[in-house]
């Protein structure tokens, strides 16, 4: 735990079964954005919790018109929040096609304000395009991913290993800044820089948190079938926040 925070929220995953419906709300649906190829479910065969894990698992099966199914995850309409100290321990999935994400979008998102307006946190992202690259984001009106290069805020992270073991991913999130941190030690970090303008800076908002697996698409790229199933594993996931931090509610 980072100095100066304490625990608000956590999950241990520590019953067996389907992920506590208290905490999480599965999305579901055969039509996703990016040209991902997978329909998410809300099956215990895509998500489940085991042996004090939670397990997200892509499989090659038909539904909804989609050749794959997969899981995503998110803790809207139960909990979000502004500002905070944000934990996830994790091992991604390895196979070529598999687009792991933790990430965050806001409420705001939910109740008709678009994308890229609203604002988008990733805290981590993977592809087996660059399988040793570790991807850390933000998207805002005016810097996203279409925009030109330096009109946007992306950093890739060199650290093999990420497939193979279970990695620590945190994020620290005030209203000066967002910090990204891999097993405690800082790896990026974007300033607000006095910046007003909610087109460059929407992050004074609640937000609430993804978890997903992807398949294919424009990051995630092609699949190689052998590969699957895709399963990334989550051991925990803790949100700390400081005294005078403000609690968002869904």
């Amino acid at each position: 735990m980072k100095e100066g925070y304490r625990l608000v929220w956590a999950d241990e995953f520590e019953h067996d079964g389907k992920p506590d419906a208290g905490k999480w709300t599965f999305q579901t649906g055969g039509k996703w954005a990016n040209n991902e190829l997978q329909a998410y479910t809300d099956r215990l065969s895509n998500a489940f919790v085991r042996d004090g894990c939670l397990y997200l698992r892509s499989l090659k099966e038909e539904d909804m018109g989609r050749s794959y199914t997969s899981a995503r995850m998110m803790t809207y309409p139960h909990a979000a929040w502004q500002y905070g100290y944000f934990e996830v321990r994790a091992k991604i999935p390895c196979g070529i096609g598999s687009w792991p994400a933790i990430w965050f979008m806001p409420v705001a998102s939910r109740q008709g304000v678009r994308w890229p307006l609203c604002g988008e946190i990733d805290m981590m992202e993977h592809t087996m395009r660059e399988p040793d690259v570790l991807f850390y984001s933000l998207h805002t009106e005016k810097m996203n991913h279409m925009r030109p290069p330096e009109q946007q805020r992306t950093t890739k992270l060199y650290n093999p290993g990420a497939t193979r073991e279970f990695r620590t991913y945190a994020m620290e999130w005030t209203p000066d800044k967002i910090e990204y941190f891999l097993d405690g030690d800082s790896v990026c970090r974007y300033d607000r820089n006095g910046i007003s303008d909610v087109g460059i800076w929407p992050f004074d908002q609640p937000f609430y948190m993804i978890l997903n697996v992807a398949v294919g698409g424009f990051f995630g790229g092609p699949v190689r079938e052998e590969d699957l199933p895709y399963e990334m594993a989550v051991e925990y996931v803790r949100v700390y926040q400081k005294e005078d931090m403000e609690q968002g509610k869904a």
